[in-house]
């Protein structure tokens, strides 16, 4: 009997401590989702997995967001450079316009100054000399282009010699351009 006195004696504690553990190893053991681990490592590993998914969670909430606003700004930007294609398609539409009015415009301005220099041919050379030498040297050099070489020969000659060396230098830079 003494044995079993002696091994109830040291047993009774080594049982209560044995419960003890279990019952604080189990309710350590149970998370809150009602998982049951066996030790406390399980619980631990658990625990930090758990917490790498709510951030992962968190970080695909923010990744979506961001993709919001990322879309959101392309579509912005391809709106401002639909409109700027608009507004250089309508840029080089009116370009052209003003292109084809100055060519208009030269064309006229040619005509107008062959149909002068017809009138200054008709004249006689001593009045037509006159009149070249009151107008803009530009304009004179102009008219004796757009004459015929002998016209414009008699006329240069009733000029007086500054003159006709200025409307001759002026001719010259009409050819040139």
């Amino acid at each position: 009997m003494k044995s079993i006195q002696h091994l109830s004696h040291y047993t009774l504690p080594v049982i209560i401590f044995v419960m003890f553990s279990l019952n604080s190893t189990n309710s350590i053991a149970q998370d809150s989702v009602g998982q049951n681990f066996s030790t406390v490592e399980e619980r631990r590993l658990f625990q930090q997995i758990e917490d790498e998914r709510i951030k992962l969670r968190e970080g695909t909430k923010e990744l979506e967001l961001k993709k919001k606003e990322l879309k959101s700004l392309e579509e912005t930007v391809d709106k401002k450079l639909a409109t700027l294609d608009e507004k250089l398609t309508e840029l080089s539409r009116v370009q052209k316009k003003l292109e084809e009015l100055l060519q208009l415009k030269s064309a006229e301005e040619e005509q107008k100054t062959k149909n002068l220099a017809k009138i200054y041919e008709k004249m006689t050379p001593q009045r037509a000399a006159l009149a070249l030498t009151g107008l803009e040297s530009q304009l004179a050099a102009d008219l004796l282009a757009a004459m015929k070489a002998k016209s414009a020969a008699k006329i240069l000659d009733q000029i007086t010699r500054l003159k006709a060396t200025e409307l001759s230098t002026q001719f010259s830079k009409i050819q040139i351009e």
